[in-house]
């Protein structure tokens, strides 16, 4: 890791995370559909259990079929994921391994066990077991998929926002020093919150979306009906979850990664009553620093501010990550001072693994290393520009993201409200509204990840860990080819699952 970053070729990051990327997506295409379709078969076989009516039972073993499709094809993709911090992020993984691996451990021992312990019995053992018993084993598949989800994302988020540990100069990691404050940060809360709603969500619009194709086509009218109500409430029930976690995470931004707040509104200079941008042109005064600190009067720093530094009065409560409490008020320092600090901690972290200088020497280097430590990964950076993040790509994601939860929205309440006054035949067109929600709501979904994670660049771990450090010493083309073979191999996988997911739909349920 401590190699010279000029003997790294660009090309060499980008290829790195353009495969990392691609994995990304693919799986998430996977994931929320999985998370979405365990509630909404679960609560259909808890209907047939509680009113024993073979009809829901019949509807639970529809979904359960596409929920099997999808599963599958999901674990290949994560799968590989994982196996990339190794191959393609070695330093990272050196550095960090300590922590980052302790959730991905606990996820693949525990949730892995919990889902193909359950599925099998979800599966094969309608007539083997009892209604109670098979009842229970599919809600565990579906809390199994959860419980793997919950640790995957404490695990990004300690790298949106480390906590919990403590650099170690003699072993050049970082090793955790306290397990509850990873597992539990705040931010990992609101994290797995939002992205197990916007799941419910994916497979609440899923849901709906085929039970419009039936009712366009008028076959299984009754099944489909039964489908889209069910759809619809646990849709806008997730909506609301959605919409309440955004609210809790757009303030952990605004705390803990106020440069990545600044690329989705494309904010180049802040301040107090700062104004979000509905679009380029279109701006609601105040609204963002209602959005960052629920209060209109709140402070939030432009891209300016934090590239350049700034100085502000102390007394609004409102303390972001890097600001320093001063008796002048509190300040914030220039892109250039952190670099310059952090390049301070790298120089003394070498003179300290030499074992040629004086202990003396060393022990001095040791303690300029701890007191410049919080800027380590700034000393990486070639310059202060290297700090800001794809600005466009931020700032449309997010509206693309926001966009589309409002327009599942409207439409769910909608379908819901036609459905219940039987007026879905006379009005097609919110049919044919409700089967092209499946692609606003992947969409949606997409755009959400690419603000959590490319606003978040340049940094591996936020301030800690820039990608330019973390990437493994590989040749370019090695990973050129690998990705290449990878987008050749999840298409194939995608187009394969949509195939057979198509297949089972024009099918229908069993008889």
């Amino acid at each position: 890791m401590l190699m010279l970053l000029s003997a790294i070729e660009l090309s060499l990051i980008d290829w790195s995370r353009a495969q990392f990327a691609l994995t990304a997506c693919y799986h998430w295409l996977f994931v929320p559909l999985t998370l979405g379709l365990a509630v909404v078969m679960g609560i259909m076989e808890t209907l047939y259990v509680v009113r024993k009516d073979p009809f829901w039972k019949r509807a639970a073993r529809f979904w359960m079929k596409l929920f099997g499709i999808n599963f599958a094809v999901g674990v290949a993709t994560g799968l590989i994921l994982e196996f990339q911090f190794g191959t393609n992020w070695s330093n990272y993984s050196w550095f960090v391994g300590d922590i980052f691996g302790a959730p991905l451990a606990i996820e693949g021992i525990i949730a892995f066990f919990m889902e193909a312990t359950f599925i099998a019995v979800m599966f094969f053992g309608w007539n083997k077991v009892s209604r109670g018993f098979h009842l229970t084993a599919t809600w565990l598949t579906g809390v199994g998929a959860t419980f793997s989800a919950w640790w995957i994302l404490v695990a990004n988020s300690w790298m949106q926002h480390p906590v919990g540990m403590q650099f170690n100069p003699d072993t050049v990691r970082n090793e955790m020093m306290d397990f509850f404050a990873v597992a539990f940060s705040p931010v990992a809360v609101v994290k797995f919150c939002h992205t197990v709603f916007s799941g419910w969500l994916t497979g609440a619009v899923f849901v709906v979306g085929v039970s419009c194709w039936f009712l366009l086509r008028r076959r299984e009218q009754p099944l489909a009906k039964a489908s889209l109500r069910v759809g619809t409430i646990v849709g806008l029930v997730a909506s609301v979850g959605v919409l309440a976690t955004g609210d809790s995470s757009a303030l952990d931004v605004a705390r803990y990664q106020p440069m990545k707040l600044a690329a989705m509104e494309g904010l180049e200079r802040g301040g107090e009553r700062a104004p979000f941008s509905v679009v380029p042109g279109v701006e609601v005064p105040g609204a963002l620093s209602i959005l960052a600190t629920h209060d209109v009067d709140g402070y939030v720093p432009g891209i300016r501010d934090l590239i350049d530094g700034y100085a502000r009065p102390a007394g609004d409560g409102h303390l972001l990550a890097g600001e320093k409490v001063t008796p002048d008020g509190i300040v914030y320092l220039s892109a250039e001072e952190k670099m310059r600090r952090g390049r301070v901690a790298l120089e003394a972290f070498r003179t300290y693994r030499n074992d040629t200088v004086p202990a003396a020497n060393r022990a001095e280097a040791r303690q300029r290393l701890m007191d410049n430590m919080e800027y380590f990964g700034y000393g990486y950076l070639p310059s202060p520009e290297r700090l800001v993040p794809p600005v466009g790509l931020t700032y449309w994601a997010f509206r693309v993201m926001v966009g589309g939860g409002m327009f599942l929205l409207a439409v769910l309440a909608v379908l819901l409200w036609a459905e219940r006054r039987g007026r879905l035949e006379a009005w097609r067109w919110l049919l044919h509204l409700g089967l092209w929600s499946i692609a606003v709501v992947y969409v949606a979904g997409q755009a959400g990840w690419i603000v959590a994670e490319v606003g978040r660049q340049p940094w591996a771990i936020q301030d800690l860990l820039p990608v330019e450090a973390a990437v493994s010493f590989l040749d370019p083309a090695a990973v050129q080819t690998t990705f290449f073979i990878f987008l050749t191999l999840f298409t194939v996988l995608l187009v394969a699952e949509l195939r057979i997911l198509c297949r089972a739909i024009k099918k229908g349920p069993e008889a």
